[in-house]
């Protein structure tokens, strides 16, 4: 559409349509073409793409989570990036849920939270942010030093999960496992949220497998393939 067409179309005036179709060209939402008319831009498309992806991975999650909720009698959530912030797009309550008010699609610590964490490992653009932008302390157990937090990530790479023990909220633990795709990249994040004094270290191991069990069941269906001995080696895909 022209600026014209696309001022009459949004009722403002053509200098105001236009100033802000200027600005949607340098942000790459939307390109110009040699004719003066306006598509949508590449940085728009990708968005689009990855929030139908996310849609998709929320719809083929929703039983397996329902499930390992009903197993583990514990709060499950399902979280995914969005541009440049994760967010949980679902909740399952357990059998003995977590009093914790969190909102689907808020924005998640990257440095206190598991899923935030799990992210931040494996994807170079969330880790720089991370140490770019504050980490405050939000309890007596977050880690905030740079050096903790680059030993943090790379155990969290090593060992493909992420814990918060009481890093975000006192007395609850949060564990998160990674979802994949058929081209190994992390779409998505199972997180389990626990109370820290019903953890101990059989509780934790068991959470893992059963997590990682829905996860590899989510993963199927997004068509990985999953062969005899466990094939889950990450990659370091670009979310933002």
């Amino acid at each position: 559409m022209t600026v014209t067409e696309i001022s009459k179309r949004l009722g403002l005036p053509l200098s105001s349509s236009h100033n802000l179709l200027q600005r949607m060209v340098i942000a790459e939402v939307v390109t110009m073409t040699e004719d003066l008319r306006y598509w949508l831009g590449p940085r728009a498309v990708r968005l689009g793409i990855r929030i139908v992806d996310g849609l998709e991975v929320r719809a083929l999650s929703r039983r397996h989570l329902l499930e390992l909720a009903r197993e583990t009698g514990d709060d499950i959530y399902l979280a995914v990036p969005f541009g440049g912030r994760i967010a949980y797009v679902d909740r399952f309550p357990g059998s003995r849920p977590v009093a914790v008010d969190i909102r689907l699609g808020q924005s998640l610590y990257l440095h206190a939270t598991s899923v935030g964490k799990l992210f931040a490992a494996h994807d170079r653009q969330l880790r720089q942010r991370l140490f770019a932008q504050d980490r405050p302390k939000l309890t007596e157990h977050t880690l905030t030093g740079a050096q903790e937090m680059e030993r943090e990530l790379d155990q969290i790479v090593q060992h493909d999960h992420a814990i918060s023990r009481q890093e975000a909220i006192i007395g609850v633990i949060g564990l998160a496992v990674p979802v994949r795709d058929d081209n190994g990249a992390l779409v998505a994040s199972i997180h389990v949220s626990t109370l820290s004094n019903q953890m101990d270290a059989q509780k934790e191991a068991d959470l893992l497998a059963a997590a990682r069990t829905a996860a590899a069941q989510i993963e199927r269906e997004l068509g990985r393939e999953h062969h005899a001995g466990g094939d889950r080696k990450p990659t370091i895909p670009a979310i933002g």
